[in-house]
């Protein structure tokens, strides 16, 4: 029987209160991972107006002004306005960490790690560092293997700031957010039915004050500056049918810190699949590779992602749950919704073969602590905002599909 629903997925800016957390707790992550690769960091910041506070369980080696990188990521999202109520300059920023529990890091700490290439006997002495679930997703209905809800809520939020950013549309102000409705059909994306856009900006547009001739200019502005280039290359499009909201409640002046607070690890489904695939609940912000709710899940993304490139499931997601200090998780589940090719068991036969999931195996087959030298280090930070996965504009090793030829080429010699 055909069924036809809606699905609905949202994205942020940068400059969104929890969105500024994740970001700062990623750029002290990167900070310490590049002085010191073995840094043990569990970083959370708190925002609010005026003020940043940086805690958590940090043990490193690693000499870094926690002060002086708050202050730099801040400016770079672009709160540099005292009058909005927060700036890079003017916040008072306090600091108050603790080193990392030698219970919690006697689970994972072992001479070994601090080499690479490590032998199959060694990876089985380096545990997990806590327990918990891990999901990963992959499926075809984006070039990137994302599903299309939030792919597109992603887009829309990119090229938000990035006009802002540019100054093609001088009067947006760092805070906003996206939303969009994708309709299916049979389990296939087929159109849009709506799209929404809040953005934070001045009072004033150049010479236009009047509250309605203020939100008729943004509304035409972002349709045609964020939503019709996001849309341009894309068979499925909005059409006269789309409901298309901007600022629903009539303006977005006070935004960032000063309209609300903000907390590392608060925009989970955001960084993930848009509430499209299960979620762990574990954050990903802030956390060194040895934190297993953040490279698992990398690494169950990359599971996915081969499995849907190699043709042998239109969906798959991916679960995996550890005890903490324990290397071999303790179960793996595969879930294709009806998709799959080939039996779900031989599916996770290969996985169970061919991938990585040893806390330690994915640190190493994933190069998740020698933060690439082109970037300048900058590594974490950049997946901080607009998403974990399906990031065609950065070369993330979760996201290769090096492995598909070789999944289709075993299961065509065996069958």
């Amino acid at each position: 029987m055909s069924r036809n629903y809606l699905f609905t997925s949202e994205s942020v800016t940068e400059g969104h209160p929890d969105k500024i957390c994740d970001q700062i707790s990623d750029t002290i992550l990167d900070a310490l991972l590049t002085q010191d690769p073995l840094s043990r960091v569990a970083a959370e910041v708190v925002v609010n107006t005026g003020l940043v506070l940086v805690t958590g369980e940090i043990t490193t080696k690693a000499e870094v002004n926690y002060v002086e990188l708050v202050r730099k990521k801040i400016a770079e999202i672009g709160f540099t306005n005292a009058e909005n109520g927060f700036s890079a300059d003017s916040c008072s920023v306090l600091v108050a960490l603790d080193e990392q529990s030698p219970d919690i890091a006697q689970g994972v700490t072992s001479a070994q790690e601090q080499r690479e290439n490590l032998s199959d006997s060694e990876l089985d002495q380096i545990g997990a560092g806590d327990q918990g679930i891990m999901f990963g997703f992959a499926c075809n209905e984006t070039p990137e293997l994302m599903p299309m809800p939030i792919s597109l809520a992603h887009r829309m939020s990119r090229l938000l700031a990035q006009v802002r950013k540019q100054g093609g549309l001088s009067y947006l102000r760092p805070d906003g957010k996206t939303q969009v409705s994708v309709k299916y059909q049979d389990g296939k994306p087929v159109g849009i039915d709506t799209i929404l856009v809040s953005t934070q900006h001045t009072e004033t547009i150049g010479d236009i004050s009047e509250g309605s001739a203020v939100q008729k200019k943004i509304h035409e502005d972002l349709w045609s500056s964020v939503v019709q280039p996001v849309f341009a290359d894309l068979e499925i499009k909005p059409d006269s049918d789309t409901r298309f909201l901007v600022n629903p409640t009539g303006k977005f002046v006070i935004g960032g810190p000063q309209g609300d607070s903000g907390l590392t690890g608060r925009k989970i489904i955001v960084d993930t699949y848009g509430g499209y695939s299960r979620h762990g609940g574990g954050a990903f912000s802030g956390k060194d590779p040895t934190k297993v709710d953040r490279s698992a899940s990398y690494a169950c993304r990359y599971v996915a992602n081969n499995i849907v490139a190699a043709g042998l499931a239109d969906k798959c997601e991916v679960q995996v749950s550890y005890a903490i200090g324990v290397a071999r998780p303790t179960s793996i589940f595969i879930e294709t919704f009806g998709t799959a090719k080939v039996a779900e068991e031989k599916l996770l036969d290969l996985v169970r073969q061919h991938f990585e999931l040893r806390p330690a195996g994915i640190i190493q087959t994933l190069n998740l602590r020698n933060l690439p030298q082109e970037r300048g280090g900058c590594f974490y930070q950049d997946v901080a905002a607009y998403g974990h996965f399906g990031r065609d504009d950065l070369d993330l090793p979760w996201e290769k599909t090096d492995k598909a030829a070789l999944l289709r080429d075993l299961l065509l010699s065996a069958a």
